[in-house]
């Protein structure tokens, strides 16, 4: 599997410990992180799985002892404990006491908000060059309706809850 960008939206580990990326909408397993690493610095597949395994023990084992736990230029996990609260059982409706447990946490390094940031720039270059090949055929996005075979119908100030 190759990319040339990687988002991680989400970290977490399974209910089998299996850690789980979430990279946009797709979910990348611990495998693939295993083969896509032994790829690039040349090792083999099983040295790279105990390597990043071990990472990710080390990760658990200082959370679970210290609490914390601040990888330089990716973010901070904590464990914090979360207060007993009231809820509600969204499928019936009842009335739910959750008991006080501990959570973990991450707050996203520097480095990481600002690639992150970088996507609101490139999805704003996308919607230019939309907007700019919209405009080249004639029809302006704001103004009318694309249908699925490719045509295009103009659309009324109530249809795009716009004035004109």
């Amino acid at each position: 599997m190759e990319r040339d960008w990687c988002l991680v939206s989400v970290f977490f580990f399974g209910p089998n410990g299996a850690a789980i990326l979430l990279i946009g909408d797709l979910v990348v397993t611990k495998k693939e992180i295993v083969k896509t690493i032994s790829e690039e610095i040349g090792l083999t597949q099983l040295k790279t799985k105990e390597i990043v395994q071990k990472t990710f023990d080390a990760i658990v084992d200082t959370l679970v002892e210290e609490k914390r736990i601040e990888l330089r230029n990716f973010g901070v996990f904590e464990v914090k404990k979360r207060a007993a609260r009231k809820a509600r059982n969204p499928r019936t409706g009842e009335k739910v006491f959750v008991e006080e447990k501990f959570v973990v946490t991450f707050k996203p390094g520097k480095e990481m908000e600002e690639r992150v940031r970088e996507l609101d720039r490139l999805a704003a270059q996308a919607a230019a060059r939309e907007a700019a090949a919209n405009n080249s055929t004639g029809h302006n996005a704001a103004k009318s309706i694309a249908h699925p075979d490719g045509s295009y119908s103009p659309t009324t100030s109530y249809e795009t809850g716009a004035g004109s």
